[in-house]
Protein backbone atom coordinates (compact mmCIF):
# COMPACT_ATOMS: atom_id res chain seq x y z
CA UNK A 1 0.00 0.00 0.00
CA UNK A 2 2.83 2.40 0.83
CA UNK A 3 4.27 1.81 -2.63
CA UNK A 4 0.89 2.65 -4.22
CA UNK A 5 0.62 5.90 -2.28
CA UNK A 6 4.21 6.87 -3.15
CA UNK A 7 3.60 6.18 -6.84
CA UNK A 8 0.38 8.18 -6.89
CA UNK A 9 2.19 11.07 -5.22
CA UNK A 10 4.72 11.11 -8.06
CA UNK A 11 7.59 9.02 -6.75
CA UNK A 12 9.63 7.46 -9.56
CA UNK A 13 12.87 5.59 -10.12
CA UNK A 14 14.13 7.22 -13.32
CA UNK A 15 13.41 10.17 -15.58
CA UNK A 16 13.60 10.12 -19.38
CA UNK A 17 13.86 13.47 -21.16
CA UNK A 18 11.58 13.68 -24.16
CA UNK A 19 11.65 16.53 -26.73
CA UNK A 20 7.84 16.59 -26.94
CA UNK A 21 6.63 16.02 -23.37
CA UNK A 22 9.66 16.94 -21.29
CA UNK A 23 10.57 14.72 -18.34
CA UNK A 24 8.79 11.34 -18.32
CA UNK A 25 9.03 9.43 -15.01
CA UNK A 26 9.51 5.65 -14.94
CA UNK A 27 8.93 3.02 -12.27
CA UNK A 28 11.34 0.18 -11.60
CA UNK A 29 9.33 -2.50 -13.42
CA UNK A 30 8.91 -0.18 -16.43
CA UNK A 31 12.66 0.27 -16.65
CA UNK A 32 12.98 -3.52 -16.80
CA UNK A 33 10.51 -3.59 -19.69
CA UNK A 34 12.30 -0.82 -21.57
CA UNK A 35 15.70 -2.46 -21.08
CA UNK A 36 14.51 -5.74 -22.62
CA UNK A 37 16.10 -6.43 -26.07
CA UNK A 38 12.68 -6.83 -27.69
CA UNK A 39 11.75 -3.32 -26.58
CA UNK A 40 15.19 -1.83 -27.27
CA UNK A 41 14.81 -2.94 -30.89
CA UNK A 42 12.23 -0.15 -31.27
CA UNK A 43 15.13 2.32 -31.18
CA UNK A 44 16.00 1.05 -34.66
CA UNK A 45 12.50 1.27 -36.14
CA UNK A 46 11.46 4.65 -37.49
CA UNK A 47 8.04 5.85 -36.39
CA UNK A 48 7.08 6.96 -39.91
CA UNK A 49 8.86 4.41 -42.14
CA UNK A 50 10.82 6.63 -44.59
CA UNK A 51 8.90 9.90 -44.20
CA UNK A 52 12.25 11.53 -43.42
CA UNK A 53 13.07 11.38 -47.14
CA UNK A 54 10.44 14.13 -47.51
CA UNK A 55 10.42 15.73 -44.04
CA UNK A 56 14.08 15.43 -42.93
CA UNK A 57 13.37 15.84 -39.23
CA UNK A 58 11.00 12.86 -39.08
CA UNK A 59 13.65 10.37 -37.96
CA UNK A 60 12.08 9.71 -34.54
CA UNK A 61 11.69 6.12 -33.41
CA UNK A 62 8.94 3.78 -32.22
CA UNK A 63 10.94 3.56 -29.00
CA UNK A 64 10.36 7.15 -27.92
CA UNK A 65 6.81 7.17 -29.29
CA UNK A 66 5.93 4.17 -27.10
CA UNK A 67 7.27 5.91 -24.00
CA UNK A 68 5.37 9.05 -24.99
CA UNK A 69 2.12 7.08 -25.34
CA UNK A 70 2.65 5.71 -21.83
CA UNK A 71 3.08 9.26 -20.54
CA UNK A 72 -0.04 10.58 -22.32
CA UNK A 73 -2.11 7.59 -21.21
CA UNK A 74 -1.14 8.29 -17.61
CA UNK A 75 -2.08 11.94 -17.99
CA UNK A 76 -5.46 11.02 -19.47
CA UNK A 77 -6.35 8.69 -16.60
CA UNK A 78 -5.11 11.02 -13.88
CA UNK A 79 -6.83 14.02 -15.46
CA UNK A 80 -10.16 12.19 -15.31
CA UNK A 81 -9.54 11.12 -11.70
CA UNK A 82 -8.61 14.70 -10.74
CA UNK A 83 -11.69 16.14 -12.47
CA UNK A 84 -13.94 13.63 -10.72
CA UNK A 85 -12.49 14.45 -7.31
CA UNK A 86 -12.91 18.19 -7.91
CA UNK A 87 -16.53 17.74 -8.90
CA UNK A 88 -17.29 15.50 -5.90
CA UNK A 89 -15.80 18.02 -3.51
CA UNK A 90 -18.23 20.67 -4.76
CA UNK A 91 -21.15 18.73 -3.30
CA UNK A 92 -19.64 16.66 -0.51
CA UNK A 93 -16.34 16.08 1.22
CA UNK A 94 -14.95 12.79 -0.05
CA UNK A 95 -11.89 11.08 1.31
CA UNK A 96 -10.20 8.28 -0.59
CA UNK A 97 -9.94 5.00 1.25
CA UNK A 98 -6.79 2.89 1.05
CA UNK A 99 -8.66 0.38 -1.11
CA UNK A 100 -9.66 3.14 -3.54
CA UNK A 101 -6.09 4.44 -3.70
CA UNK A 102 -4.84 0.93 -4.33
CA UNK A 103 -7.38 0.37 -7.12
CA UNK A 104 -6.56 3.67 -8.84
CA UNK A 105 -2.83 2.93 -8.64
CA UNK A 106 -3.27 -0.60 -10.05
CA UNK A 107 -5.35 0.57 -13.01
CA UNK A 108 -2.94 3.44 -13.69
CA UNK A 109 0.00 1.02 -13.86
CA UNK A 110 -1.96 -1.32 -16.16
CA UNK A 111 -2.64 1.58 -18.50
CA UNK A 112 1.02 2.63 -18.47
CA UNK A 113 2.32 -0.80 -19.45
CA UNK A 114 -0.45 -1.37 -22.00
CA UNK A 115 0.48 1.93 -23.66
CA UNK A 116 4.20 1.20 -23.43
CA UNK A 117 3.86 -2.16 -25.20
CA UNK A 118 1.04 -1.33 -27.62
CA UNK A 119 3.36 -1.00 -30.65
CA UNK A 120 6.09 -3.43 -29.56
CA UNK A 121 5.29 -5.83 -32.41
CA UNK A 122 5.95 -3.39 -35.23
CA UNK A 123 8.55 -4.69 -37.64
CA UNK A 124 10.92 -2.83 -39.95
CA UNK A 125 9.49 0.39 -41.38
CA UNK A 126 6.36 0.04 -39.24
CA UNK A 127 3.15 -0.20 -41.31
CA UNK A 128 4.85 -0.37 -44.72
CA UNK A 129 6.51 -3.68 -43.79
CA UNK A 130 3.26 -5.63 -43.55
CA UNK A 131 1.92 -4.02 -46.73
CA UNK A 132 4.73 -5.44 -48.89
CA UNK A 133 3.38 -8.31 -50.99
CA UNK A 134 6.02 -10.88 -50.05
CA UNK A 135 5.79 -10.02 -46.35
CA UNK A 136 2.01 -10.46 -46.44
CA UNK A 137 2.53 -13.87 -48.02
CA UNK A 138 4.98 -14.81 -45.26
CA UNK A 139 2.68 -13.62 -42.47
CA UNK A 140 -0.30 -15.42 -44.01
CA UNK A 141 1.47 -18.77 -44.15
CA UNK A 142 -0.46 -21.58 -42.41
CA UNK A 143 0.86 -22.48 -38.95
CA UNK A 144 2.62 -19.11 -38.63
CA UNK A 145 0.63 -18.22 -35.51
CA UNK A 146 1.34 -21.57 -33.84
CA UNK A 147 5.04 -21.30 -34.68
CA UNK A 148 5.12 -17.86 -33.10
CA UNK A 149 3.63 -19.22 -29.87
CA UNK A 150 5.54 -22.49 -29.83
CA UNK A 151 5.93 -23.62 -26.22
CA UNK A 152 3.57 -20.92 -24.88
CA UNK A 153 -0.16 -20.88 -24.16
CA UNK A 154 -1.68 -18.32 -26.53
CA UNK A 155 -5.25 -19.13 -25.39
CA UNK A 156 -4.69 -16.84 -22.41
CA UNK A 157 -5.02 -13.93 -24.84
CA UNK A 158 -6.52 -15.35 -28.04
CA UNK A 159 -9.45 -17.79 -27.71
CA UNK A 160 -9.03 -18.65 -31.40
CA UNK A 161 -6.22 -18.50 -33.94
CA UNK A 162 -6.46 -15.38 -36.13
CA UNK A 163 -6.93 -16.03 -39.82
CA UNK A 164 -4.25 -13.50 -40.72
CA UNK A 165 -1.51 -12.01 -38.57
CA UNK A 166 -1.17 -8.26 -38.11
CA UNK A 167 1.39 -6.25 -36.18
CA UNK A 168 -1.01 -6.16 -33.20
CA UNK A 169 -0.69 -9.94 -32.85
CA UNK A 170 3.08 -9.56 -32.73
CA UNK A 171 2.71 -6.83 -30.10
CA UNK A 172 0.81 -9.27 -27.90
CA UNK A 173 3.47 -11.93 -28.42
CA UNK A 174 6.28 -9.50 -27.63
CA UNK A 175 4.43 -8.19 -24.58
CA UNK A 176 4.03 -11.73 -23.27
CA UNK A 177 7.72 -12.43 -23.80
CA UNK A 178 8.85 -9.18 -22.17
CA UNK A 179 6.47 -9.33 -19.21
CA UNK A 180 7.48 -12.95 -18.55
CA UNK A 181 11.02 -11.74 -17.89
CA UNK A 182 9.98 -8.84 -15.64
CA UNK A 183 9.37 -9.14 -11.91
CA UNK A 184 5.70 -8.23 -12.14
CA UNK A 185 5.00 -9.94 -8.83
CA UNK A 186 7.12 -7.38 -7.00
CA UNK A 187 5.08 -4.63 -8.67
CA UNK A 188 1.86 -6.41 -7.74
CA UNK A 189 0.76 -6.68 -11.40
CA UNK A 190 -0.56 -9.47 -13.65
CA UNK A 191 0.41 -9.91 -17.30
CA UNK A 192 -3.09 -10.90 -18.43
CA UNK A 193 -4.49 -7.59 -17.18
CA UNK A 194 -1.90 -5.59 -19.13
CA UNK A 195 -2.20 -7.59 -22.35
CA UNK A 196 -5.99 -7.66 -21.95
CA UNK A 197 -6.27 -3.95 -22.76
CA UNK A 198 -4.20 -4.33 -25.95
CA UNK A 199 -5.83 -4.84 -29.34
CA UNK A 200 -6.89 -8.30 -30.64
CA UNK A 201 -6.98 -9.86 -27.16
CA UNK A 202 -9.74 -11.39 -25.07
CA UNK A 203 -8.69 -12.35 -21.56
CA UNK A 204 -10.01 -13.49 -18.23
CA UNK A 205 -8.75 -10.79 -15.87
CA UNK A 206 -6.99 -11.67 -12.65
CA UNK A 207 -8.76 -11.77 -9.29
CA UNK A 208 -6.73 -8.68 -8.38
CA UNK A 209 -8.09 -6.77 -11.37
CA UNK A 210 -11.67 -7.87 -10.64
CA UNK A 211 -11.39 -6.69 -7.05
CA UNK A 212 -9.97 -3.33 -8.06
CA UNK A 213 -12.55 -2.98 -10.87
CA UNK A 214 -15.42 -3.30 -8.39
CA UNK A 215 -13.78 -0.80 -6.04
CA UNK A 216 -13.13 1.64 -8.90
CA UNK A 217 -16.61 1.46 -10.41
CA UNK A 218 -18.27 1.87 -7.01
CA UNK A 219 -16.04 4.90 -6.38
CA UNK A 220 -16.68 6.52 -9.76
CA UNK A 221 -20.26 5.57 -10.54
CA UNK A 222 -21.64 4.73 -7.11
CA UNK A 223 -23.03 1.63 -5.48
CA UNK A 224 -26.30 2.02 -7.36
CA UNK A 225 -24.56 1.51 -10.71
CA UNK A 226 -22.63 -1.42 -9.28
CA UNK A 227 -25.85 -3.06 -8.11
CA UNK A 228 -27.49 -2.52 -11.51
CA UNK A 229 -24.71 -4.40 -13.30
CA UNK A 230 -24.62 -8.16 -13.69
CA UNK A 231 -22.01 -8.39 -10.97
CA UNK A 232 -18.83 -10.37 -11.01
CA UNK A 233 -18.27 -10.66 -14.76
CA UNK A 234 -19.73 -7.46 -16.15
CA UNK A 235 -17.93 -4.96 -13.92
CA UNK A 236 -14.37 -6.08 -14.87
CA UNK A 237 -15.41 -6.04 -18.55
CA UNK A 238 -16.71 -2.48 -18.24
CA UNK A 239 -13.54 -1.26 -16.55
CA UNK A 240 -11.28 -3.14 -18.96
CA UNK A 241 -13.18 -1.57 -21.86
CA UNK A 242 -12.53 1.86 -20.37
CA UNK A 243 -8.80 1.20 -20.07
CA UNK A 244 -8.69 -0.21 -23.61
CA UNK A 245 -10.22 2.99 -24.98
CA UNK A 246 -7.34 4.96 -23.47
CA UNK A 247 -4.78 2.70 -25.19
CA UNK A 248 -6.59 2.36 -28.52
CA UNK A 249 -9.76 4.34 -29.24
CA UNK A 250 -10.70 7.43 -31.17
CA UNK A 251 -9.32 9.79 -28.52
CA UNK A 252 -6.45 7.66 -27.31
CA UNK A 253 -2.94 8.11 -26.02
CA UNK A 254 -1.48 6.65 -29.22
CA UNK A 255 -3.07 9.20 -31.55
CA UNK A 256 -2.44 12.06 -29.17
CA UNK A 257 1.29 11.30 -28.99
CA UNK A 258 1.95 10.51 -32.65
CA UNK A 259 0.15 13.63 -33.85
CA UNK A 260 2.16 15.89 -31.57
CA UNK A 261 5.39 13.96 -32.15
CA UNK A 262 5.06 13.59 -35.91
CA UNK A 263 4.08 17.24 -36.28
CA UNK A 264 6.99 18.36 -34.10
CA UNK A 265 9.65 16.31 -35.90
CA UNK A 266 8.20 17.01 -39.35
CA UNK A 267 8.30 20.73 -38.51
CA UNK A 268 4.68 21.30 -39.49
CA UNK A 269 2.02 23.03 -37.40
CA UNK A 270 -1.04 21.15 -38.65
CA UNK A 271 -0.50 18.27 -36.22
CA UNK A 272 -0.72 20.53 -33.21
CA UNK A 273 -3.59 20.72 -30.77
CA UNK A 274 -3.97 21.74 -27.14
CA UNK A 275 -3.42 18.51 -25.23
CA UNK A 276 -3.78 20.21 -21.84
CA UNK A 277 -7.16 21.68 -22.75
CA UNK A 278 -8.37 18.36 -24.17
CA UNK A 279 -7.31 16.38 -21.10
CA UNK A 280 -8.85 18.89 -18.69
CA UNK A 281 -12.23 18.24 -20.28
CA UNK A 282 -12.15 14.44 -20.41
CA UNK A 283 -14.42 12.60 -17.99
CA UNK A 284 -15.46 9.07 -17.09
CA UNK A 285 -18.78 8.24 -18.70
CA UNK A 286 -21.18 5.44 -17.80
CA UNK A 287 -24.68 4.35 -18.65
CA UNK A 288 -26.37 1.67 -16.53
CA UNK A 289 -29.02 0.93 -19.15
CA UNK A 290 -26.64 -0.19 -21.92
CA UNK A 291 -24.42 -0.96 -19.85
CA UNK A 292 -21.50 1.21 -20.99
CA UNK A 293 -18.41 2.77 -19.49
CA UNK A 294 -15.95 4.82 -21.50
CA UNK A 295 -14.62 8.28 -22.26
CA UNK A 296 -16.82 11.34 -22.19
CA UNK A 297 -16.04 14.96 -22.88
CA UNK A 298 -17.62 18.07 -21.41
CA UNK A 299 -19.58 20.41 -23.63
CA UNK A 300 -16.98 23.14 -23.23
CA UNK A 301 -14.30 20.67 -24.32
CA UNK A 302 -15.86 20.10 -27.74
CA UNK A 303 -13.65 22.81 -29.24
CA UNK A 304 -10.51 20.99 -28.08
CA UNK A 305 -11.87 17.72 -29.50
CA UNK A 306 -12.66 19.43 -32.80
CA UNK A 307 -9.07 20.68 -32.97
CA UNK A 308 -7.84 17.14 -32.26
CA UNK A 309 -9.96 15.62 -35.03
CA UNK A 310 -9.18 18.32 -37.58
CA UNK A 311 -5.44 18.16 -36.86
CA UNK A 312 -5.48 14.41 -37.41
CA UNK A 313 -7.46 14.89 -40.63
CA UNK A 314 -4.95 17.42 -41.93
CA UNK A 315 -1.95 15.29 -40.95
CA UNK A 316 -3.28 12.45 -43.08
CA UNK A 317 -3.89 14.72 -46.03
CA UNK A 318 -0.80 16.93 -45.91
CA UNK A 319 1.91 14.78 -44.30
CA UNK A 320 1.14 11.05 -44.31
CA UNK A 321 -0.59 11.31 -47.71
CA UNK A 322 1.97 13.68 -49.27
CA UNK A 323 2.50 12.75 -52.91
CA UNK A 324 6.27 12.34 -52.60
CA UNK A 325 5.97 10.43 -49.32
CA UNK A 326 3.48 7.92 -50.75
CA UNK A 327 5.70 7.52 -53.80
CA UNK A 328 8.62 6.56 -51.57
CA UNK A 329 6.34 4.18 -49.66
CA UNK A 330 5.56 2.43 -52.93
CA UNK A 331 9.25 2.17 -53.78
CA UNK A 332 9.96 0.90 -50.26
CA UNK A 333 7.47 -1.95 -50.56
CA UNK A 334 8.91 -2.95 -53.92
CA UNK A 335 12.45 -2.80 -52.51
CA UNK A 336 11.40 -5.09 -49.63
CA UNK A 337 9.93 -7.53 -52.16
CA UNK A 338 13.21 -7.27 -54.09
CA UNK A 339 15.32 -8.11 -51.03
CA UNK A 340 13.19 -11.16 -50.30
CA UNK A 341 13.99 -12.59 -53.72
CA UNK A 342 17.33 -13.51 -52.20
CA UNK A 343 16.83 -16.98 -50.61
CA UNK A 344 19.13 -16.19 -47.69
CA UNK A 345 17.28 -12.99 -46.82
CA UNK A 346 13.94 -14.70 -47.30
CA UNK A 347 14.87 -17.51 -44.93
CA UNK A 348 16.17 -15.07 -42.31
CA UNK A 349 13.01 -12.92 -42.33
CA UNK A 350 10.92 -16.06 -42.22
CA UNK A 351 12.83 -17.16 -39.11
CA UNK A 352 12.50 -13.75 -37.41
CA UNK A 353 8.74 -13.75 -37.98
CA UNK A 354 8.40 -17.20 -36.41
CA UNK A 355 10.71 -17.12 -33.41
CA UNK A 356 10.90 -14.54 -30.62
CA UNK A 357 14.55 -15.48 -30.12
CA UNK A 358 15.33 -13.71 -33.40
CA UNK A 359 12.53 -11.15 -33.67
CA UNK A 360 14.74 -8.48 -32.08
CA UNK A 361 16.93 -8.62 -35.22
CA UNK A 362 14.07 -7.38 -37.39
CA UNK A 363 14.84 -3.66 -37.65
CA UNK A 364 15.18 -0.95 -40.30
CA UNK A 365 18.95 -1.41 -40.21
CA UNK A 366 18.76 -4.93 -41.64
CA UNK A 367 16.83 -3.76 -44.69
CA UNK A 368 18.93 -0.66 -45.31
CA UNK A 369 22.00 -2.89 -45.53
CA UNK A 370 20.09 -5.30 -47.76
CA UNK A 371 18.99 -2.42 -50.01
CA UNK A 372 22.60 -1.26 -50.37
CA UNK A 373 23.70 -4.78 -51.23
CA UNK A 374 21.09 -5.07 -54.00
CA UNK A 375 21.83 -1.52 -55.22
CA UNK A 376 25.54 -2.28 -55.61
CA UNK A 377 24.81 -5.33 -57.74
CA UNK A 378 21.92 -3.87 -59.71
CA UNK A 379 21.78 -0.11 -60.33
CA UNK A 380 18.43 -0.48 -62.10
CA UNK A 381 16.57 -1.65 -59.02
CA UNK A 382 14.03 -0.37 -56.53
CA UNK A 383 16.67 -0.68 -53.84
CA UNK A 384 18.95 1.67 -55.76
CA UNK A 385 16.14 4.23 -56.04
CA UNK A 386 15.48 4.09 -52.29
CA UNK A 387 19.13 4.26 -51.28
CA UNK A 388 19.79 7.19 -53.61
CA UNK A 389 16.45 8.93 -52.90
CA UNK A 390 15.28 8.90 -56.51
CA UNK A 391 11.68 10.11 -56.48
CA UNK A 392 8.87 8.69 -58.55
CA UNK A 393 7.64 11.11 -61.20
CA UNK A 394 4.25 12.31 -60.00
CA UNK A 395 1.57 12.55 -62.67
CA UNK A 396 -1.72 13.36 -60.95
CA UNK A 397 -3.75 13.16 -57.73
CA UNK A 398 -7.40 12.23 -57.31
CA UNK A 399 -9.63 11.45 -54.34
CA UNK A 400 -12.29 8.83 -53.57
CA UNK A 401 -12.16 6.91 -56.85
CA UNK A 402 -13.38 3.33 -57.13
CA UNK A 403 -11.04 0.62 -58.43
CA UNK A 404 -12.69 0.86 -61.83
CA UNK A 405 -12.32 4.64 -61.86
CA UNK A 406 -8.65 4.37 -60.81
CA UNK A 407 -7.94 2.00 -63.69
CA UNK A 408 -9.84 4.20 -66.11
CA UNK A 409 -7.90 7.29 -65.03
CA UNK A 410 -4.59 5.39 -65.27
CA UNK A 411 -5.42 4.36 -68.83
CA UNK A 412 -6.38 7.93 -69.70
CA UNK A 413 -3.12 9.32 -68.29
CA UNK A 414 -1.13 6.70 -70.19
CA UNK A 415 -2.90 7.54 -73.44
CA UNK A 416 -2.47 11.29 -73.04
CA UNK A 417 1.22 10.97 -72.15
CA UNK A 418 2.03 8.39 -74.80
CA UNK A 419 2.77 5.65 -72.25
CA UNK A 420 1.72 2.05 -72.00
CA UNK A 421 -0.84 1.13 -69.34
CA UNK A 422 1.89 -0.59 -67.27
CA UNK A 423 3.90 2.63 -67.16
CA UNK A 424 1.40 4.24 -64.75
CA UNK A 425 1.38 3.08 -61.12
CA UNK A 426 -0.85 4.21 -58.30
CA UNK A 427 -0.48 4.68 -54.56
CA UNK A 428 -3.50 5.04 -52.29
CA UNK A 429 -4.02 6.05 -48.67
CA UNK A 430 -7.28 5.42 -46.87
CA UNK A 431 -8.21 7.55 -43.88
CA UNK A 432 -11.02 6.27 -41.65
CA UNK A 433 -13.08 9.11 -40.23
CA UNK A 434 -16.61 7.68 -40.45
CA UNK A 435 -16.44 6.62 -36.79
CA UNK A 436 -16.78 10.29 -35.93
CA UNK A 437 -20.32 10.18 -37.28
CA UNK A 438 -21.07 6.89 -35.53
CA UNK A 439 -20.94 8.23 -31.97
CA UNK A 440 -17.17 8.72 -32.42
CA UNK A 441 -16.63 5.06 -31.56
CA UNK A 442 -18.34 5.31 -28.17
CA UNK A 443 -17.17 8.71 -26.94
CA UNK A 444 -20.05 10.79 -25.63
CA UNK A 445 -20.67 14.39 -24.61
CA UNK A 446 -21.31 14.97 -20.94
CA UNK A 447 -23.85 17.67 -20.17
CA UNK A 448 -25.32 18.90 -16.90
CA UNK A 449 -28.87 20.07 -16.39
CA UNK A 450 -28.70 23.76 -15.31
CA UNK A 451 -31.39 23.18 -12.67
CA UNK A 452 -30.90 19.69 -11.26
CA UNK A 453 -27.16 19.55 -12.06
CA UNK A 454 -27.63 15.91 -13.07
CA UNK A 455 -25.31 14.43 -15.69
CA UNK A 456 -26.56 13.20 -19.05
CA UNK A 457 -24.71 11.62 -21.96
CA UNK A 458 -25.43 12.49 -25.58
CA UNK A 459 -24.05 11.48 -28.93
CA UNK A 460 -21.51 13.90 -30.32
CA UNK A 461 -23.45 14.26 -33.56
CA UNK A 462 -26.53 15.30 -31.56
CA UNK A 463 -24.60 18.16 -29.97
CA UNK A 464 -22.20 19.37 -32.68
CA UNK A 465 -22.57 19.52 -36.46
CA UNK A 466 -18.78 19.70 -36.85
CA UNK A 467 -18.22 15.94 -36.69
CA UNK A 468 -20.81 15.14 -39.38
CA UNK A 469 -18.53 16.76 -41.94
CA UNK A 470 -16.05 13.86 -41.87
CA UNK A 471 -16.21 10.60 -43.73
CA UNK A 472 -13.78 7.94 -44.90
CA UNK A 473 -11.58 9.19 -47.69
CA UNK A 474 -9.02 7.83 -50.12
CA UNK A 475 -6.16 9.81 -51.63
CA UNK A 476 -4.84 8.37 -54.91
CA UNK A 477 -1.54 9.49 -56.43
CA UNK A 478 -0.55 8.47 -59.95
CA UNK A 479 3.12 8.07 -60.90
CA UNK A 480 5.24 6.99 -63.81
CA UNK A 481 6.73 3.53 -63.42
CA UNK A 482 10.51 3.88 -62.80
CA UNK A 483 13.05 2.27 -65.11
CA UNK A 484 14.08 -0.92 -63.31
CA UNK A 485 15.60 -4.15 -64.55
CA UNK A 486 13.15 -6.86 -65.69
CA UNK A 487 14.54 -9.28 -63.10
CA UNK A 488 13.22 -7.11 -60.23
CA UNK A 489 10.12 -8.16 -58.34
CA UNK A 490 6.81 -7.79 -60.11
CA UNK A 491 4.54 -4.93 -59.18
CA UNK A 492 2.32 -5.34 -56.12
Amino acid sequence: MRRAVNDLLGAYDKLIMDPVHGGIPLYRHEIQVIDHPLFQRLRNICQNDILSLVFPGATHSRFLHSIGVMHVGTRMFRAMIDAYLRERQLSEQTELSLNQLDAIDYLAKIIRLGCLLHDSGHSSFSHQFTQARKIRELMSRPERFRELWRGEDYTRYHPEEPEELEHEHYSVRVAHEVLSSVDLEAAGLHAEDIIGIMETTQVTPSDTFCRHAHTFLAFIAGDQTLAASNGEQEVPELVMGLLSSIVSGEIDADRADYMLRDGFHSSVTIGGFNLDHLLSNLRFGWDVSEPWMGLAITHKGLGALEDFVYSRYQMYRKVYGHKTALGFDWLLREAINEVLEDPESFEWIDTCLSDMSFFAELTDSFFWEAFRKVARKQPKSYSFLIVNRVKLKHLDTRENLSKTEIQKHSNWLAGELGLSADDVVTCTMKARFSNIQDNFNGIKVLEKDPITRKRSLKKITDVSAFFSKFEDGTIIHFYRQPDVAPTSSSLS
